[in-house]
């Protein structure tokens, strides 16, 4: 039965999407639909849709099929072809030749991922077991560090809970002296094959869970999970440059599998400056600089990343200007590049005057050319002009 509904909106894909687009599109919803990677409560609605962009990509990547369906529709390719032909012609092979599946390959990315799904679109019903090929799983762990750290790079020990092979039985989950049974259900395949329509399934052995061997004794140290919870110390070296949301790989230190171990990822997370804000790789502050070093100039004494320096100020420099001191904020991650800092400049207006400082203001005002006596003092003008 044809699983009606726009074939595009089921792929999410445009009208006018090339044949590479609609392949990528199919492979990502075939992944994250397929029925073995969902709970029990959601496998029959996983399966209708699996099968609607299933059926969807065998008519879109059809050129003759995808003509008669944008000219008639769905009554187009019900009229031209039998509902048991649709998928003949679909080209499903290329997708997994692009991943690295095919026959005979062993090994491939195509295997890894749907060896965890748990199924083998080879067809083949000679299989080996999945655990032949299982791959440890990949870690994620979050680590915080300063903005300093962040401009100069820092080494850091972590400490990653995870998963290691027992040691007790060498991860077979099977008391030493004791061996695992060839599954009487999948006759050690690890998987039993079912039929859906245009290529075979074979479906994870409910019985030995892919293993396609039973364990008769079960390890007393890990239980016969063949792997037991640990706790690992990893140093990690944090390159220069890293901000917000930069992600670390690495390899080899995700939770150990038959085949091989994981990876691990390290998100950073760069904590708020009490002095500085990040914009990219510039840095921003503000300093505050006295009437008269405004007026004269002067030198004042700025924060910088890798302590203090003094910037000049010149005269005349009016109140929020900002200067751009070169090559002192963040390095990029990515090249030699090296950021700014800038510095806005805020004047500090004097609250109280002395008598004789009222009286040198005023004299200032005077030679100014303004009225001292009006109700509006040169220190009032100060004080809007720069508020």
């Amino acid at each position: 039965m044809s699983v009606k509904g726009d074939y595009y909106a089921i792929l999410g894909v445009s009208k006018t999407a090339g044949l590479d687009e609609i392949k990528k599109a199919y492979r990502e919803m075939a992944l994250k639909f397929h029925p073995d990677r969902v709970p029990a409560e959601e496998k029959k609605t996983a399966e209708d849709k699996f099968k609607g962009i299933s059926e969807a990509y065998a008519v879109l990547s059809d050129s003759s099929k995808r003509d008669l369906y944008d000219q008639y529709g769905h009554s187009g390719i019900d009229q031209k072809y039998a509902q048991e032909d649709i998928f003949k012609g679909a080209d499903f092979s290329s997708i997994f030749r692009e991943m690295g599946g095919g026959s005979g390959g062993g090994g491939s990315i195509f295997e890894e991922i749907f060896s965890d799904l748990g199924f083998d679109i080879s067809g083949s019903r000679q299989s080996r077991p999945q655990s032949v090929r299982r791959r440890g799983r990949d870690l994620q762990i979050a680590i915080e560090i300063s903005l300093e750290e962040a401009a100069v790079g820092v080494e850091k020990i972590i400490t990653v809970p995870r998963y290691e092979n027992c040691t007790l039985c060498s991860g077979s989950g099977a008391k030493p002296g004791t061996k695992r049974t060839v599954c009487s259900q999948c006759k050690g395949a690890g998987k039993t094959v079912v039929s859906n329509g245009f290529f075979q399934l074979a479906q994870t052995c409910s019985r030995c869970g892919g293993e396609g061997s039973i364990i008769g004794i079960a390890c007393p140290d890990c239980r016969g999970e063949g792997r037991v919870k640990v706790t690992k110390k990893i140093k990690v070296k944090i390159p220069a440059g890293v901000d917000n949301g930069s992600q670390l790989r690495v390899r080899a230190e995700g939770e150990a599998g038959i085949n091989s171990r994981g990876d691990l990822y390290v998100v950073i997370e760069v904590r708020e400056h009490a002095v500085f804000q990040r914009h990219n790789n510039d840095i921003a502050t503000s300093v505050n600089i006295s009437l008269a070093k405004a007026i004269l100039g002067g030198e004042v004494e700025v924060p910088a990343l890798d302590g203090k320096l003094m910037m000049k100020i010149p005269a005349g420099t009016q109140c929020g200007k900002t200067f751009r001191l070169k090559g002192k904020g963040m390095p990029d991650l990515h090249s030699r590049d090296i950021g700014d800092e800038l510095v806005k400049v805020d004047i500090e207006i004097p609250v109280r005057l002395t008598a004789q400082q009222r009286q040198l203001i005023e004299e200032f005002s005077r030679l100014n050319g303004e009225d001292s006596g009006s109700k509006e003092c040169f220190t009032d003008k100060f004080k809007k002009t720069f508020r």
